[in-house]
């Protein structure tokens, strides 16, 4: 009996905790469009996304703010998914894609574009961000590999790797004056001047890599098991394993094509979810993706009001966001 009842409030508890998240990413999308250096009401931000507002508050809501929200959104969702995937494939709480140099790979090709051809269109640095990204996931799946991957030496390879990448991007950075702040802006993260195009760049990647992961979701419940147990269930551990790994390095190639390295979002959403609905990845990837694109959504509209008229990095802000509530994480369930 008492099992028969815990099934059905798991559910409810499940389906709560996504429907809840959605309706915050929602109001967070409106408080994006309500915030800034013009301020405008929520009413005023529902009339302009449905034309019924004067032209300057529906160009500022419809042109400026609203696709900029977007793109925050879907990067954050992208990132929060990722983090899923790479967690379960490395059966490692810090798997992360900024951790395990799928980021760092997407930043260094950037970076070495700018810095081999300082006149290249900018359109092209998102290409090879995302090439550099797959780059990244290929080098540290190849350096796991010895006769199989084991999670240990995954995530060791993606730590060296994400090192190696970081001090190349460094250095690059410091070896040339000529491209130093759009280098720095793409490594610290931001939104600054994103629009439409952005959103019909990243969503999608967003859209089909999402329902892939959910697709996939029960095979990250039966690796959670262990391989063996995996193997003895019919799994083809390894290349469920790459499959995986590729999928989680076409959703940070995009994210980071579009918006530049943004740190922790990965990390911290995947373990608030297992907080909140346990760890059945069908429910953690969607809750996921929703927690990913309500803290990259809320995160970009502090950078641009806390040092208004300017604005900061979002990729600074999800630092300090996500660092002290990694560490409450790891108080409270370590």
């Amino acid at each position: 009996m008492s099992l028969s009842v815990a099934m059905p409030d798991r559910r409810v508890r499940a389906t709560a905790a996504v429907v809840v998240a959605a309706v915050l990413v929602v109001l967070s999308v409106v408080f994006a469009c309500a915030v800034g250096a013009v301020h405008i009401p929520p009413g005023d931000v529902i009339d302009g996304l449905l034309d019924r507002s004067d032209p300057v508050t529906r160009q500022i809501v419809w042109q400026i703010r609203f696709p900029r929200a977007l793109v925050a959104a879907l990067v954050g969702a992208n990132l929060g998914i990722a983090g899923v995937l790479l967690q379960g494939i490395t059966r490692n709480p810090l798997g992360d894609p900024h951790i395990l140099g799928f980021s760092a790979g997407a930043g260094v090709a950037a970076v070495g574009l700018l810095r081999v051809a300082p006149e290249v269109p900018l359109a092209l640095v998102p290409a090879a961000a995302f090439g550099g990204a797959l780059a990244s996931a290929a080098l540290v799946y190849a350096l796991a590999w010895r006769g199989g991957i084991s999670p240990v030496r995954f995530a060791l390879a993606g730590v060296a790797v994400a090192a190696l990448f970081t001090a190349l991007s460094t250095a690059l950075i410091a070896t040339s004056k000529l491209f130093t702040q759009a280098a720095l802006a793409f490594l610290a993260g931001g939104l600054y001047q994103r629009g439409w195009e952005h959103v019909h760049q990243v969503w999608p990647y967003t859209l089909v890599g999402g329902l892939i992961a959910l697709i996939v979701a029960d095979s990250l419940n039966v690796l959670a098991l262990g391989d063996d147990v995996a193997r003895g269930l019919g799994m083809r551990v390894e290349r469920t394993r790459a499959l995986l790994a590729a999928l989680a390095a076409v959703l940070t190639g995009a994210a980071v094509a579009v918006v530049g390295l943004v740190a922790f979002v990965g990390l911290v959403v995947p373990h608030i979810a297992r907080l909140l609905v346990g760890s059945d990845q069908r429910v953690v990837l969607p809750l996921s993706a929703l927690l990913g694109a309500l803290l990259l959504v809320l995160s970009d509209s502090i950078a641009r009001v806390v040092v208004a008229p300017g604005e900061i990095p979002v990729g600074i802000i999800t630092a300090i966001v996500g660092a002290p509530v990694l560490l409450i994480l790891i108080r409270t369930r370590t």
